[in-house]
Parts: structure tokens; sequence; C-alpha cells
């Protein structure tokens, strides 16, 4: 076996790698738009394990874009072997370190079915960070919203509301593992030029003028049919523990039954321990667990 970073004639190859075991692995930056215009480079640093015919048999792709630099820690779009070898992984991983010096960590997810590669990363000396849930809401119906008085909802105006945006996810996520690292008003209107953005899905709560609330509904996709993903959801501190929170996934949940979406899914942390109660109080059901794992490179 051999390792050695991707060069372009091995693109479609990696793709094609990728489509084949995206169902094996977390698979969050595997959609087929993704893969259609990836390219290696500063920010995809990847590597390949090739056998001797020259085909791959394995793959570490790193996602190091501005925002996952701003916090220093990297994440893996892809860390698997065909060969379930540890020291095949240890050989990628160690490519893929090199790639991201200067950085804090490394991490990666694991789907908890996936019994093997838990115990590779194991073997690897990763250790475990922290644990996230993926949970469904089937046959989505619109809720009647009841705002305390002098609270208002409206959409997102891309182009003009990205700082509003970006100071309240920044506040109310400040200590949120995974998500501590501030987003830029850049970040957000990137976002909003995104395939799976939809117009008029971001919403931003309001107490009179103070915006105190967001949520988001994108495009997705489940299991092969259409879903509306809700992310991020956020009420800033001094106003959490209200039913704010409640409200404004009610309200996305509106905005997915009105655009002809019949379900919906969102992530959640393991630790926030609050947020998924209230997300299985409103009908919501867990599907995956997966465990967040992180390599330290310093």
């Amino acid at each position: 076996m051999n390792v050695k970073m991707l060069e372009k004639e091995k693109i479609k190859d990696f793709v094609n790698y990728c489509m084949k075991h995206r169902s094996d692995v977390d698979n969050s930056y595997l959609y087929d738009e993704d893969l259609e215009k990836f390219v290696p480079g500063d920010e995809n640093p990847t590597c390949i394990l090739t056998d001797g015919a020259g085909n791959i048999r394995g793959a570490a792709s790193l996602i190091m874009d501005d925002y996952h630099r701003a916090g220093k820690k990297i994440r893996f779009r892809i860390f698997h072997t065909e060969t379930s070898d540890a020291a095949d992984y240890r050989a990628l991983l160690q490519i893929a370190a090199k790639h991201a010096q200067g950085m804090d960590n490394l991490f990666v997810f694991v789907p908890l079915v996936n019994q093997e590669m838990l115990s590779i990363v194991e073997k690897l000396d990763l250790k475990i960070w922290r644990y996230s849930f993926l949970l469904v809401k089937e046959n989505i119906s619109e809720y009647p919203l009841s705002l305390p008085e002098g609270y208002t909802i409206r959409p997102m105006i891309p182009g003009k509301d990205e700082s509003i945006w970006c100071a309240v996810r920044n506040e109310a996520f400040a200590h949120l593992p995974g998500s501590e690292t501030p987003m830029t008003e850049e970040m957000i209107h990137e976002r909003t030029l995104a395939s799976d953005y939809l117009e008029n899905g971001a919403l931003i709560l309001y107490d009179g003028d103070q915006p105190v609330g967001i949520v988001q509904g994108l495009d997705d996709e489940y299991d092969n049919v259409p879903i509306m993903c809700i992310g991020p959801l956020a009420i800033i501190p001094e106003y959490q523990g209200r039913g704010l929170g409640r409200m404004m996934l009610r309200a996305s949940i509106n905005y997915a039954k009105q655009h002809g979406y019949t379900r919906t899914v969102l992530c959640v942390n393991g630790e926030n321990e609050r947020a998924k109660m209230l997300y299985k109080h409103e009908g919501f059901k867990e599907v995956e667990e997966v465990a967040a794992y992180t390599y330290d490179l310093k």
C-alpha cells in the first residue's frame, strides 16, 4: 500500500470512492453537490491510499476553510480505508496531520453503528470529544404560534441582516462545543448563496427592535427523500427558558409545511439535554447517533 497526496488525474476516482463509502461514514460533506465541485488544495488537503495497481483503497480529506481555521479545529471530510488495517489509517492520519500544522486538533465523526471504525480510532489514540444526535420529525403539520406581546418573527434579508444573524448566533453558541468559534458576516452571506438556501427560510426573532433568536431551514435529503433541515436554532442566553426556542422551532416547521416538505431533520449535541428534550417533546425521533473523536496536534 502507498499513501500519497491526491492529484488532479485521480479526483474522479476519489469522488467515486467517497460515493461508494459515504453510507458507512459521517456524510455531512459528501453530498453530490460537495463532491461535484471538489478540488484538492489548501482548503481541501487530501491524501489517498493506493494498492499496487493504483486503485484507491483509502482516503483522508480535511476541511480547512476559514471557519475551521479560525477555531483551529480541522474536520475530516472523509477518513476511511477498505483495508480496515489500523496501520493504513495511521499512515493517512500522519500525512493529514502534516497538512494541519499550526492547528490544535483534527476531528472526525463516527456513526456509533460502525463498531469497526470506533475500534480503529481508539487504536489511533483519538479521544472522544462529544456525541451528536440526528432527529427526524415525520408527517409535519402547521402549528398555531403564540408569541409574547411585542415579539415578532421576520425573515432574514440577505445583504442586510447578516450582522444581526451573526451577532445572535455567536452570542448564543459562545460556549457550545463544536460551534463556539465565531462566524463572520462574510461566512453568513456565503451561506445565502449556497444551493440548499431557502428563500425566507432563515428567520429572526425580535423583542421589539432587539434581535434575540434565529432559526434556519435548509433544503436537504435523508434516505434519498427530500427533507428540510432545521439549523441553527439559537436564542441568546438572557432570553432562554421562556419557551421562545419552541416558538422558533414551530415557526420553522410551519415554513417547511408551507413549502411542500412533509418532514424535517435536525442535529443536537449530546450534552445539550434541554434542546434534546424540546425536540423529542415536539415529535422528533432519534434516528442516528455519532461520536466526535479528536486527534491532538499540539
